[in-house]
């Protein structure tokens, strides 16, 4: 959600349950604005917390003009100082799948793989690694996944330029309350998959400035996603089934939508056994 209007984000996106305590909205609401000054970002989205168990981490993200560019992303432990992380890679991703369990909250811990070959350790060694992994890592690693898995925006909200480079849609002025309530008006804010597989038929229906990502609907596993009227039915908001503590919001003909997660970093993986 945009640092701009956290305090209002925060409110519409509270209707599960989590939330900022008061002294956490204060520092944040001063600290992102610090932030995007400090490192010359044009937006700073609050992305939200993962719970550990010693500590929590605060995650923020930094965009350029292109808003489908790698984002810059930080953490703090205190909602004041904040830490760069490195980008994620393929590597760091598949390796912290292999993690099972909560969070430590300290970002120098180190995990020793559970689920490794012989072969793979046997080369990390040689390598002069110790097969483990950072939490840091691991933190990078969560983020990426969860982004790419249930990062959402609405359709329209942002258009691709004809160079490829895509930015915010001034024109956008919300969705309308009918289409607010179809998984088919969201779309996932990452490298589009399914619409590369679809037939020129399918896609002669699409408007390539706005439909050029993958929309919510034909998400797997089916019913992954609750969508929800809430403050009296001027607030649509999802929530995903499989990474718990995602919540989406969006106020129908406005401009205001955003996502935060408030979790512990754990994918769901009963999901497909509960539906």
């Amino acid at each position: 959600m945009e640092a701009m209007s956290l305090l209002a984000g925060l409110e519409l996106a509270a209707g599960g349950g989590a939330g900022l305590s008061p002294e956490k909205r204060a520092a944040l609401g001063s600290s992102l604005l610090l932030l995007q000054r400090d490192y010359r970002f044009e937006r700073v989205w609050f992305w939200g917390r993962i719970q550990g168990l010693q500590g929590d981490y605060y995650i923020a993200e930094g965009l350029g003009p292109d808003r489908a560019a790698p984002r810059s992303r930080l953490y703090s432990l205190n909602c004041v100082e904040w830490s760069l992380l490195p980008p994620a890679t393929r590597e760091m991703v598949a390796r912290a799948e292999q993690l099972k369990g909560r969070f430590q909250g300290d970002p120098s811990f180190e995990y020793k793989y559970a689920e490794i070959s012989a072969e793979d350790a046997e080369r990390l060694i040689e390598d002069g690694k110790e097969p483990v992994i950072k939490e840091e890592a691991r933190l990078v690693a969560t983020i990426e996944l969860i982004d790419r898995a249930v990062g959402i925006v609405p359709r329209g909200a942002f258009v691709k330029t004809p160079l490829g480079s895509v930015h915010e849609n001034r024109n956008f002025e919300g969705l309308s309350l009918t289409e607010a309530k179809k998984l088919s008006s969201y779309f996932h804010f990452t490298e589009p998959v399914n619409l590369k597989n679809k037939t020129l038929l399918e896609k002669a229906d699409l408007d390539p400035s706005t439909d050029f990502l993958d929309s919510l609907e034909h998400d797997t596993p089916r019913g992954s996603w609750t969508v929800q009227l809430e403050k009296g039915g001027t607030v649509v908001v999802l929530r995903s089934l499989l990474w718990l503590g995602l919540t989406f919001y969006h106020v129908p003909m406005t401009k205001q939508y955003g996502y935060v997660y408030f979790g512990t970093g754990e994918k769901n993986l009963d999901l497909p056994f509960m539906l």
